[in-house]
């Protein structure tokens, strides 16, 4: 008779994590959901979008080019290849699952982004839907990914210090090349979240289960 064996104790930052993950995912559905009750009946700027878009290009339309730097973690050359790679990375130390959902995990974001959310609010930008903005979507939902993969502690808070600090520079870029209002960032911003950790609660709960099961 085979016996399965005792399940690890917990650590105090698993069972922080664990306890926080929902909460995430409500607060970040709360946010996406009542961004869009503030805005106009014809899906035009609300009045923040108005008074951000305003200071932005008044402090930086004489240097144009500095809208393009800005965007560009946001950008499908960058933020792909991290993905790629950091699968690849997990790939290469065994960790298949992490592998897996660093690929998986993201696309069920974008996917659901494209046509579900976009078509739901239908918020119309120039001739495409900007609400919740796809690509910060992806850059979020890679970066959302990464973080709860990530086993270490120090690793986690490290890319989400980088991401408060990009988040803005993009927003800033996105705005000033005309690509989306602010409250579509915010919007993409947790939209990203709640999806992706969302995908991430069962996928962690297959993996475990998955992982601990007795050889035969």
């Amino acid at each position: 008779m085979i016996r399965s064996p005792a399940p690890a104790p917990n650590r105090p930052d698993t069972l922080l994590r664990q306890a926080a993950l929902p909460a995430l995912i409500l607060v970040a559905i709360v946010v996406t959901v009542v961004v869009p009750q503030f805005f106009p009946a014809d899906g035009g700027p609300t009045g923040l979008d108005s008074a951000l878009e305003g200071h932005i290009h008044s402090a930086l339309d004489g240097h144009r080019w500095l809208y393009s730097v800005l965007v560009a973690p946001s950008n499908n050359t960058i933020i792909i290849p991290v993905q790629l790679l950091a699968a690849a990375w997990f790939a290469y130390r065994r960790r298949w699952w992490s592998a897996g959902f660093m690929i998986l995990g993201p696309e069920f974001a974008i996917l659901v982004n494209s046509f579900a959310l976009k078509p739901f609010w239908d918020r119309q930008l120039h001739h495409y839907l900007a609400y919740p903005s796809g690509h910060t979507v992806q850059l979020i939902a890679v970066v959302t990914a990464l973080a709860l993969v990530s086993e270490s502690v120090r690793a986690r808070v490290t890319i989400v210090v980088v991401t408060v600090v990009l988040l803005p520079a993009v927003l800033v870029g996105m705005v000033g090349l005309g690509y989306h209002h602010p409250t579509d960032v915010l919007g993409g911003t947790t939209a990203a979240v709640a999806l992706v950790t969302a995908a991430y609660l069962p996928f962690r709960a297959v993996a475990l289960t998955r992982t601990r099961q007795p050889r035969q």
